[in-house]
């Protein structure tokens, strides 16, 4: 295998690539990078036996061959070469001389035949969204997906298709959050499926243009195809609770508030909570949405925010950071919270089909 490469669309195309490589102690090979030659192009390829990332870069191929070289080495030293151009020559026994500009590598890589190859995939059903549309609805509820939760459906995100509108859902159990959108375009037949949290992060990373993003859908896999790059994941298999029943059918208040302002007030009265005491207390009354955080170590902090309001004195506590995360992903100037009481559920509209449902906090 013999390539002439150039540096910058090498450092980029290995930057797609290298946040998806596997443990030495399982496979040796999948520290490293499948780096092979196709249709005139150097196709790189990484895994974790999870997930599965492939892109390609213009080369100049001077002689045909694959082989697999240290991903986060390999991305290292291309980063510190000062020189434009790249040329790649590797032997049969995978050991490659690497030289650009004033430096000459040689790099120690490993056969092709120990790399993982793709299983077979046949697709059931597909979606087309925009990169950004996409980008945006994993972006507004990714945060909420459980970490610690024994249920594995929950340390995923649901993709639920029900009459061409495409519902995804991330929850922890103490919150929801919930974004809805038509897709550009949808074969197949309705269903769920629970997207792992790590796939859905790297493919948030990875959709960065203006494009079309192709979702296909397999009974236990999921690939996501775009200009630049490729991506299959294993999916999470199980039921997904029934998150429908989690969101009250009807609110008797519902409360406008200013979305930048809230995140800033929140971020001062935060400031007086210890570690101990991890709620905030807010009350609505007289057209004010009042924020207390106190503790007994560093004392207390009060602010307020004008809004419409003249029900009855409401006050309902909250998890300052769980109040924050919805706000912070939210592209609307106001959101709207909906409200029955201080202990049942709050739901938080953000506009764009994004809605996050909350528990307030039990005093104690």
């Amino acid at each position: 295998m013999k390539i002439n490469v150039e540096r910058e669309k090498f450092i980029k195309a290995l930057q797609k690539v290298s946040n998806i490589i596997g443990s030495r102690s399982t496979l040796p090979v999948l520290a490293n990078v499948l780096m092979e030659t196709v249709g005139g192009k150097l196709v790189l390829t990484t895994t974790d036996l999870e997930i599965r990332i492939t892109t390609s870069v213009e080369a100049e191929i001077l002689a045909e061959g694959k082989t697999t070289m240290p991903a986060k080495k390999l991305f290292t030293l291309a980063s510190k070469f000062t020189g434009d151009k790249i040329a790649f020559e590797c032997n049969e026994n995978n050991h490659a001389e690497i030289v650009c500009g004033t430096s000459n590598v040689k790099l120690l890589g490993l056969g092709t035949d120990d790399f993982p190859t793709l299983i077979e995939f046949v697709p059931k059903k597909s979606l087309k969204f925009k990169e950004s549309d996409f980008g945006r609805m994993l972006s507004q509820i990714a945060y909420a997906v459980s970490l610690d939760d024994t249920r594995k459906v929950l340390h995923g995100i649901l993709c639920s298709i029900k009459e061409n509108i495409v519902t995804m859902v991330a929850t922890d159990g103490k919150r929801l959050a919930l974004s809805e959108r038509v897709p550009e375009g949808f074969e197949g037949e309705d269903g769920d499926s629970i997207i792992p949290l790590k796939t859905a992060l790297e493919v948030r990373r990875l959709l960065a243009g203006e494009g079309l993003v192709d979702i296909q859908f397999s009974d236990k896999q999921i690939a996501f195809q775009t200009e630049s790059v490729s991506v299959v994941s294993k999916l999470i298999e199980g039921n997904y609770p029934n998150y429908r029943q989690v969101i009250p059918s009807s609110f008797s208040k519902l409360i406008e508030v200013p979305k930048d302002e809230l995140l800033l007030k929140l971020d001062l009265v935060s400031a007086a909570l210890s570690d101990n005491s991890s709620y905030i207390v807010v009350s609505f009354e007289n057209n004010m949405m009042q924020l207390e955080g106190s503790s007994t170590s560093i004392g207390e902090v009060k602010d307020y925010i004008n809004i419409e309001y003249g029900d009855v004195k409401l006050d309902v506590s909250f998890n300052p950071a769980f109040l924050a995360d919805p706000l912070k992903h939210s592209d609307a100037d106001k959101v709207k919270m909906k409200l029955n009481d201080g202990f049942s559920p709050v739901a938080i509209e953000g506009g764009d089909g994004f809605l996050y449902v909350i528990m307030p906090m039990r005093n104690r």
